[in-house]
């Protein structure tokens, strides 16, 4: 009973760490960038997309340089951000999808971006130490170029029926108050 309760302690108090590893993969300037742009979807994303391109230029700069010792676990460490970022990212998609939010600017360049993700992701050589990870932030960069393809059709399409008001005191380009 004694050891039970003791693992139950344990285990509660593991919880809130888990949370606070996936908000220490970014700064403070990082996090506030991603607050300021919660009321205009269009921005949101492409913060978003320059986050993770940070992480990527870091990817391929460990693999452009000499070799230095902890290289793969710097990788590891990358991709589970980029893979971090890039879940929150779909998670957004999946939220303006329905709700209508107009993303029609930021969604071919963020097929572009998943192109260019893919790509670097590909690069480094295989190795163990990030094998899952390299698997991962595939899966989701594949998630997410396909919900933004079907987005921009779904979207073309609810804008052509709906177009938006003009942009009026008070509002944003989402149409969402201020």
């Amino acid at each position: 009973m004694r050891c039970a309760l003791i693992f139950l302690t344990l285990g509660v108090l593991a919880l809130p760490l888990h949370a606070q590893r996936s908000e220490a993969s970014l700064s403070e300037g990082e996090i506030e960038q991603i607050r300021e742009s919660a009321y205009v979807a269009n921005d949101r994303i492409m913060v978003f997309i320059k986050l993770i391109d940070v992480r990527i230029k870091t990817i391929q700069d460990l693999y452009a340089k000499p070799r230095r010792p902890g290289r793969e676990q710097d990788t590891h460490d990358l991709m589970e951000q980029f893979t971090a970022l890039a879940d929150e990212l779909n998670d957004n998609l999946d939220d303006y999808g329905p709700r209508h939010r107009d993303i029609r600017k930021a969604l071919p360049k963020l097929v572009d971006a998943t192109e260019r993700w893919a790509t670097a992701i590909k690069t480094p050589p295989d190795n163990e130490l990030y094998k899952v990870q390299r698997k991962l932030a595939l899966e989701t960069i594949r998630d997410i170029r396909e919900e933004a393809t079907l987005m921009i059709d779904e979207q073309k399409t609810w804008f052509a029926a709906h177009p938006p008001q003009k942009e009026t005191p008070g509002t944003n380009a989402d149409n969402a108050p201020r």
